[in-house]
């Protein structure tokens, strides 16, 4: 949907994003602070991308939080269009959803979309995306999620069981509502005119409600299966969409696999992150050290104080000093900088070493799980 200034499609984000407008021009709600101190209650604890609203928006997460109370749990969902490389702003939605995984002891379903991929691509080759997906599947693994309560399946290796319900749902959609939703036209192959109820079937691999966590960006695909789930008999779908992580280059659009000044990869060498942020984090700070004491920063603008904020600083009263001190201008610009190089190069260490590991534990995550097993077996249902 493009709006004033900016643009958010399920493929690309332009512009600085209105996160309120966004809220009313998608139809979805804010998660208010009574939500935030309901999830508190029930597990103990609020994840910090909640309490500092980077998880902003929501589709029946009120509903969810019902069904929990009452017995009757939900699911989650979240998926992966395989690249080349993840990239720092690609793990928010799996290490918040392991987060509520873990808090609440539920099931995840994790897609990883090597046919959309190939799809959308004209210059990729499907080999390409089925390796970039086993690549990408090590670092999902990584974000901490339990095995036993983890199913991680290609839509190229699972289709056999998800074809029955793709095409009741396929049943379902028009030409006319894919179209309108993901703006195709005649040029546009018929596949990715197909792929939207792919993506749906997930959200009913269970008969109780799906809860998918995603940038907003992803809301569209939603829309269309809460159009349509009731008459299938499943739930709607409810989300928890949340903020785009800002490019290195500026407080614009979102992080690019394609363009390698705007990120982060998970796989850089502590050389290579301070060379990124030294040369490339978009500063709101002034030109010169005298007008930075004397005027100080935009921290709106800022690009390391915003991945801070986002992602790598957790202690509360810790960002709020490092904000303070930069915005009056007693914090300098490559001193924030410097804060953000330790903490990224502290957290792809260890993401690292948990991807390590990962790779004697991919098996369990898609095919010899608990969970998985249950997945696989229904081809014999």
């Amino acid at each position: 949907m493009a709006e004033g200034n900016y643009s958010v499609t399920p493929w690309e984000v332009k512009g600085k994003v209105d996160y309120d407008r966004l809220i009313i021009q998608f139809g979805t709600q804010k998660i208010t602070e009574e939500l935030r101190q309901e999830i508190r209650s029930i597990v103990g604890e609020m994840h910090p991308m909640l309490r500092r609203e980077i998880f902003f928006s929501h589709r029946d997460l009120d509903l969810v939080l019902k069904d929990w109370k009452a017995g009757k749990g939900f699911f989650l969902y979240t998926g992966r269009a395989p690249s080349l490389g993840m990239h720092i702003g690609h793990m928010i939605p799996f290490i918040f959803t392991a987060w509520l995984q873990q808090k609440f002891g539920v099931n995840v379903y994790i897609e990883i979309t090597d046919d959309e991929k190939f799809m959308r691509n004209l210059d990729y080759t499907l080999d390409q995306t089925r390796q970039w997906a086993l690549d990408n599947i090590l670092d999902i693994i990584a974000a901490g999620f339990d095995p036993d309560k983890t199913f991680i399946f290609q839509d190229t290796e699972y289709i056999r069981n998800m074809y029955p319900l793709a095409i009741k749902i396929a049943k379902k959609l028009t030409f006319s509502e894919v179209k309108a939703t993901f703006g195709l036209d005649v040029s546009s192959n018929i596949g990715i005119i197909f792929y939207p109820s792919l993506q749906i079937v997930p959200t009913m691999f269970e008969k109780r409600r799906c809860l998918i966590p995603a940038g907003i960006d992803q809301d569209p695909y939603w829309r269309l299966q809460r159009d349509i789930a009731e008459s299938l008999g499943y739930y709607k779908a409810a989300q928890i969409h949340s903020k785009f992580l800002p490019p290195l280059t500026g407080p614009e659009g979102k992080m690019s696999s394609s363009i390698p000044e705007s990120a982060i990869y998970l796989s850089d060498d502590p050389k290579t992150v301070e060379r990124k942020i030294m040369k490339y984090a978009f500063s709101g700070g002034q030109p010169t050290i005298e007008l930075q004491r004397k005027l100080g920063a935009n921290l709106d603008i800022d690009v390391p104080y915003q991945w801070l904020y986002y992602f790598f600083e957790e202690d509360d009263e810790r960002i709020r000093k490092i904000g303070e001190e930069y915005k009056s201008g007693k914090m300098l610009t490559g001193e924030i900088k410097q804060i953000l190089v330790e903490k990224l190069n502290n957290f792809l260490e260890k993401h690292r070493e948990r991807r390590e590991k990962a790779k004697e534990m991919v098996k369990d995550f898609k095919y010899e799980g608990k969970l998985a097993v249950q997945m696989w077996e229904k081809i014999h249902e």
